[in-house]
């Protein structure tokens, strides 16, 4: 019977073509004939492609490893670098601070704080025993506890305190620059009675003009102010916390100065040399009684050469601040 694989349906036996390992033979009617197609993809020929691409496949893998390795070191020289950096900048940082502070100042030292046995201190030197005691006896100035209670809130100051705390910063202008002298409270009603002849003994040893600074408490029978004269700009400037002129002080005391560089330099000076200031930007009073905390605290900041920071609102904390460095010789 016909085959139904023929794909001819005509019922001879493989009359048609005839399929082998997917190559068309052709010959005479009920003949088929071996293939002479060899397969190219034999055992070696495998072997030899699998070694080949194993090959390939290790070697890619060992310059990724390089590769990454390389990426690896790069990001570690980096880093190393930035470490560097910040170092460098962090020790040029620490260089500028210590270099600002050594030439300002410790800005933070500008309110330290009073700790409780500091302020323990304070209370028994205002109301520890008996008001005439001698609390301190330093620069030939006896303070006694009536002495400090002129520094307790509301309380003008009186001319031993304010005498004591300008020779503290005399003394520490000894061992930080600007270089100072001061006069006591009673120098500027003198050279208003008796002018500068009267006065020679008071710089017998002292060279006023290798001064830095020379601060001098001014007293208006209820009022204190300042006036400092500073030689390194040839200036006499007047503070006062309630803003008024004095105009006449610093003409007296450019008076004395030219007075004092004939006596002690035998050469003249010409009175117009030195500019007269009456300051008006600077912190203000606000009540009746602070005056000479005022006072005390435009000249603390002058000697330091420190702008002024400062408020009434401060006043109460200074008064404090100001007993414990007089009762202690020191200033914080």
């Amino acid at each position: 019977p016909p085959s139904s694989d023929s794909g001819t349906g005509s019922g001879s036996e493989a009359s048609g073509p005839v399929y082998q390992n997917k190559r068309m033979i052709r010959g005479p009617p009920g003949l088929i004939k071996k293939s002479s197609w060899t397969n190219p993809f034999d055992s070696k020929w495998l072997e030899n492609w699998h070694k080949v691409l194993t090959e390939t496949v290790s070697d890619n893998e060992r310059r990724i490893k390089e590769m990454k390795k390389g990426v690896e070191d790069a990001k570690q020289k980096v880093k190393e670098g930035h470490d560097l950096v910040d170092k460098k900048v962090d020790k040029s940082l620490l260089e500028d601070e210590i270099s600002e502070d050594e030439a300002i100042g410790d800005e933070i030292d500008t309110f330290p704080p009073l700790t409780e046995e500091m302020m323990m201190a304070v209370d028994r030197a205002l109301s520890g025993g008996p008001l005439m005691e001698t609390l301190v006896d330093h620069f030939n100035i006896g303070i006694t506890r009536k002495d400090v209670q002129t520094l307790k809130d509301l309380t003008w100051l009186n001319d031993e305190v304010i005498n004591f705390y300008f020779n503290l910063l005399m003394d520490r202008s000894k061992k930080v620059a600007p270089s100072i002298h001061i006069f006591n409270t009673f120098f500027y009603p003198r050279l208003l009675k008796v002018g500068h002849q009267g006065l020679a003994r008071w710089t017998r040893k002292v060279d006023l003009f290798s001064k830095d600074l020379i601060m001098i408490p001014i007293h208006l029978g209820m009022h204190w102010c300042l006036a400092v004269i500073d030689n390194r700009t040839s200036t006499i400037t007047y503070y006062d916390s309630l803003l008024g002129d004095n105009h006449q002080c610093t003409a007296a005391l450019r008076d004395y100065m030219v007075a004092e560089h004939l006596s002690k330099k035998k050469q003249p000076m010409d009175p117009a040399s030195w500019k007269l200031v009456i300051e008006k930007d600077l912190p203000e009073q606000m009540n009746g009684c602070d005056c000479g905390v005022f006072a005390c605290k435009y000249a603390e900041y002058i000697s330091q050469d420190r702008p002024f920071d400062f408020a009434q609102s401060d006043m109460p904390y200074f008064r404090r601040r100001m007993i414990w460095e007089i009762i202690n010789k020191t200033l914080l």
